[in-house]
């Protein structure tokens, strides 16, 4: 079934585009959520009619993402953890604490945008951790993990 989509919507598309999604989808989840409507020539000209408007909020969402891209990757996260003789950490670094490091410093990024190396960091070192803005964008944040000083 073809559809509009009305809203981005995460692994499908962004606002104004056509899709072909199966059936049930579209019937279940896409159209009563608001998320998208039926492809009709009613529900195409008024998409045309509104495309200047979602052509401009598309470019706004880009320089944003530009924005915070650059400013993120200026960022550099240091995390102290208990660790053992081999720097071995005792528990793990994970995205959800990337994500409130990053909140603390002002910035409000969803849990599952953030890629942490093999999911999560066990051992003491440098590590790169990606960041997915907006369309194809990625913001690459260095995290030091440092073994915490034995009393």
């Amino acid at each position: 079934m073809k559809v509009i989509l009305n809203h981005d919507v995460a692994g499908l598309g962004e606002e104004g585009d056509i899709r072909d999604v199966t059936n049930g989808y579209a019937r279940n989840y896409l159209i009563p959520k608001k998320f998208a409507l039926a492809y009709t020539k009613h529900n195409l000209t008024q998409i045309e009619s509104r495309r200047a408007a979602i052509e401009q909020r598309k470019e706004e969402k880009r320089k944003e993402a530009m924005g915070i891209k650059e400013r993120l990757e200026s960022e550099e996260l240091t995390f102290t953890m208990p660790a053992g003789d081999s720097g071995k950490l005792f528990g793990s670094v994970n995205n959800a604490m990337v994500v409130q490091e990053l909140e603390n410093r002002g910035y409000t990024i969803e849990k599952k945008r953030v890629e942490v190396p093999e999911h999560n960091i066990r051992v003491v070192g440098n590590y790169t951790v990606k960041v997915k803005l907006y369309g194809n964008e990625e913001a690459q944040i260095n995290v030091l993990v440092e073994a915490a000083e034995e009393k």
